[in-house]
């Protein structure tokens, strides 16, 4: 397990980089890449959509292009409230802070689930995936996107050393360990040389 695969050193960690965090994602994570993982989704107007790992509503600005009915979670206070100056005071969010891996909400409550840049500091994310599915309505969509797996062992050392890489081999273990049986991955980069995103796509199961 990875240094940041602490819900406490991740805190603190977010702590500090939430007074850059919006000039430096968008170097690993740009707008044009999350536009295109929100396509894959089926988001329409109208549908309730769980932001998870909302940050500081990077996610959350591309969801609402889709949606008007968004609720963002995070479990860094400090992310949150750089989120909440931006949408709090127009009521077009509901923010809880909370944790991925025990959510504060009813079963099928969503009809779709996002989470970006967050499963990398989940010291269990097979859980948290499987919290997912359950507030996702059967038929809705979670996505994910992760740090896709560095291809040299010894970068992947460094890498697993921080924080959780995995490949696509990988998300389909934890996935179709939490319940998925239909999903895709697509890996994603903001420029060549630039760490790659990788982005799974996954239906909840109709029982």
């Amino acid at each position: 397990m990875g240094v940041l695969e602490d819900k406490g050193r991740a805190r603190l960690f977010y702590k500090y980089l939430s007074t850059v965090y919006d000039r430096i994602n968008p170097l690993v994570w740009n707008e044009e890449m999350r536009d295109e993982a929100l396509d894959r989704t089926g988001i329409e107007a109208g549908d309730r959509v769980l932001d998870v790992g909302c940050g500081t509503g990077f996610g959350t600005e591309g969801i609402l292009q889709h949606t008007d009915d968004v609720h963002g979670l995070d479990q860094s206070i400090h992310q949150l409230e750089k989120a909440w100056a931006k949408f709090g005071k127009t009521d077009q969010v509901n923010f809880y802070r909370g944790d991925a891996e025990r959510l504060p909400f009813d079963d099928n409550r969503f009809d779709h689930y996002w989470s970006s840049g967050s499963i990398e500091y989940w010291p269990n994310p097979v859980d948290a995936i499987e919290e997912a599915r359950r507030v996702t309505r059967p038929g809705g969509t979670v996505l994910m996107v992760g740090p896709d797996a560095p291809t040299t062992s010894l970068f992947g050392k460094i890498a697993d050393a921080i924080m959780l890489f995995y490949d696509s081999d990988e998300a389909d273990r934890m996935f179709r360990e939490a319940g998925f049986t239909d999903l895709t991955h697509v890996i994603m980069q903001a420029n060549p040389g630039s760490p790659r995103a990788i982005v799974t796509v996954a239906t909840v199961p109709k029982e």
